[in-house]
């Protein structure tokens, strides 16, 4: 076999050896992105999609829809306000704890619809949360729920804790995180 007809058949093979090497280090980047972005909720969405490619496909969706809302960070007068409030909710939950969980239900979506997430759809705010508060969405999910139990009076005492517990964690970055430099949109 001649030098040209070798080169002719390696290079060809090279070029696609390179290829291949970098399709698969670019879908890794992606995946390793995305599992940072949206913490365990990539997993979840992995189980729900029922494929890796289907569950990236909805996140991507997912950021693209999230790109286009306009969050906003609270201003400082408003960020007192909603502190005030959740003491309050806190305060409540010693002698009306159903109540308490409730309005912590009810305060945690005012200040999404405040800081610009569309409110009107609880799986519909999982998912544009999702984006940026993939790590504390699963308690977003469990306070959600104590609260649905709790509308029937079929949750415990300690579920309505634990909802307080769940509701504060996202509160706290929903309260806080418009007001970190690079966060939020101005």
């Amino acid at each position: 076999m001649s030098t040209g007809t070798l080169l002719a058949i390696v290079i060809p093979v090279a070029v696609v050896i390179v290829l291949i090497a970098l399709a698969i280090f670019l879908d890794r980047r992606r995946r390793r992105r995305l599992r940072e972005r949206f913490g365990p909720e990539y997993d979840r969405a992995v189980d729900e999609a029922g494929g890796r490619r289907a569950a990236e496909y909805e996140l991507g969706k997912r950021q693209e829809r999230h790109d286009s809302l306009e969050i906003r960070p609270l201003d400082p007068g408003l960020r007192d306000r909603y502190a005030r409030e959740w003491r309050g909710v806190q305060e409540q939950f010693v002698d009306r704890p159903e109540s308490a969980v409730h309005d912590a239900d009810r305060l945690v979506t005012a200040l999404m619809r405040e800081r610009g997430y569309p409110t009107e759809d609880f799986e519909q705010q999982a998912r544009d949360l999702s984006v940026e508060h993939g790590r504390t969405l699963e308690h977003y999910r469990a306070a959600h729920e104590v609260d649905r139990l709790s509308a029937d009076h079929r949750a415990t005492t300690e579920q309505l804790r634990g909802a307080m517990v769940h509701y504060r964690s996202l509160f706290d970055e929903l309260l806080t995180d418009g007001n970190r430099p690079g966060s939020g949109r101005s």
